[in-house]
């Protein structure tokens, strides 16, 4: 008999190296396949404008956790969806103003949710444009935003909606930072922009007693024709109490904008930018209250899964106590090697009862040869019969003597041995 002690050991030993070889392989194929990128292409919108500040914002918050944030300007949320839309732009993420898109026009595309909201503003320099209305922009020099933007949408839209004239008026297209120093030196007359309440410029045009906010009386109109607006009303000396500018409460309309990103991208950078988005616009505004922003709101394209689940459970849990890079890679790690563990550990916790099992049965089949053997002499005592019988057990025996086998069952075969000599004994008798 020939009993196995180390050698049995260092055959599981070496089966486990195996088995944890290949599952390293496979995590490390699985992590380099599924790596993280390291760089974020974003569109915002043009200089001056709230994407375009907001922006800056997320560059700076993202390299800290060694992202870096490559930033595209463009003429607007229209420019930004053309962008996103097209997977040659490389763009992953893009401001989009509410009413840009929907689900059925943009299927690749999914929303972070609203981060912010942005207000449909009409400065004028002539008073007479705030009494007069849409009329008073006959002959005048006005500026309606860059071609791609939500401002030009927006006041095409509204002038269509009024039946205006557009040949009427010389329709400029300037950026926000040309339109706010154009009207502030004289060269046009008014200005209509979509930007958010919270950027300086806009709380300067609000306090200058040169330049007026045209209120939009029939506010409820809009919202009404089209729900993703918001009608809102900007107080009355909120730009200059001591002023008093505005004069009057002036009722305008906003609309929120969502971080629009395309399906496919990575879920960890997904909550990297709400996490960005909660520092960012979080804090109080003039028309919201603190932690209005981020909102887990599907305007126009539904919520990615990744969005989903930050709303839920907020920022993943490695990524809070780990260097960005590091929970990543932890998290790719085990996601891969927990499927593995879960199933080699009730493997490996079962494996020695089945292995006991098995030397058990291999032992009780050589009882049961031996049983017959024992059987055949109770039913017949010829002599010739007996030489056979003893044979038998000879071989038997040395069958047993030639089993490799674990030292723990060592005691099993001995007694087997023993048995085989009790049976021969009685060939004697």
């Amino acid at each position: 008999m020939t009993i196995r002690t180390s050698r049995s050991r260092a055959t599981r030993i070496q089966i486990l190296a195996v088995v944890g070889l290949v599952a390293a392989v496979v995590a490390t194929i699985v992590v380099v396949r599924s790596r993280v990128p390291d760089t974020l292409v974003m569109a915002t919108g043009p200089p001056g404008s709230a994407y375009a500040t907001y922006g800056e914002q997320y560059r700076a918050l993202l390299a800290r956790s060694g992202v870096e944030v490559q930033l595209r300007p463009s003429g607007g949320t229209v420019a930004n969806l053309g962008l996103l839309s097209d997977p040659g732009s490389r763009v992953d993420v893009a401001f989009l103003s509410s009413g840009t898109t929907s689900a059925e026009k943009s299927p690749e595309l999914r929303t972070l949710g609203t981060v912010f909201m942005e207000e449909l503003w009409f400065f004028a320099r002539e008073a007479d444009l705030s009494a007069t209305g849409l009329d008073g922009l006959r002959g005048r020099r006005i500026s309606i935003g860059t071609e791609g933007s939500a401002t030009r949408v927006m006041a095409e839209t509204i002038l269509r909606l009024n039946r205006f004239d557009m040949s009427s008026a010389e329709l400029l297209h300037l950026t926000p930072q040309d339109a706010v120093q154009q009207l502030r030196r004289g060269d046009i007359h008014a200005a209509v922009m979509m930007t958010s309440a919270d950027l300086p410029v806009v709380r300067e045009l609000l306090a200058d007693p040169s330049i007026d906010l045209v209120s939009f009386p029939r506010a409820a109109a809009y919202v009404a024709l089209y729900p993703f607006l918001t009608q809102l009303t900007v107080p009355e000396g909120v730009g200059d109490l001591a002023s008093n500018r505005p004069p009057h409460d002036v009722s305008i309309i906003g609309a929120p904008v969502s971080l629009g990103v395309r399906a496919d991208l990575h879920p960890a950078l997904q909550a990297l930018l709400l996490s960005a988005a909660s520092r960012i616009h979080a804090g109080p505004g003039m028309f919201n209250k603190a932690g209005r922003f981020p909102a887990a709101e599907s305007i126009d394209v539904p919520l990615s899964d990744g969005a989903m689940q930050y709303f839920r459970s907020g920022v993943p849990l490695l990524q809070r106590y780990l260097p960005f890079a590091l929970a990543v890679l932890v998290g790719q790690l085990l996601f891969v090697l927990l499927p593995v563990i879960g199933i080699l550990y009730p493997v490996m916790r079962f494996t020695p009862a089945l292995y006991e099992w098995a030397m058990r049965h291999r032992i009780i089949r050589l009882y049961g040869e031996l049983k017959l053997l024992e059987h055949e002499l109770d039913n017949d005592t010829d002599d010739a019969r007996k030489l056979a019988v003893r044979n038998q057990l000879d071989q038997l025996d040395r069958r047993v003597a030639q089993m490799h086998i674990p030292a723990s069952f060592s005691q099993l075969v001995y007694t087997l041995r023993q048995h085989i000599s009790m049976v021969r004994s009685r060939l004697s008798t």
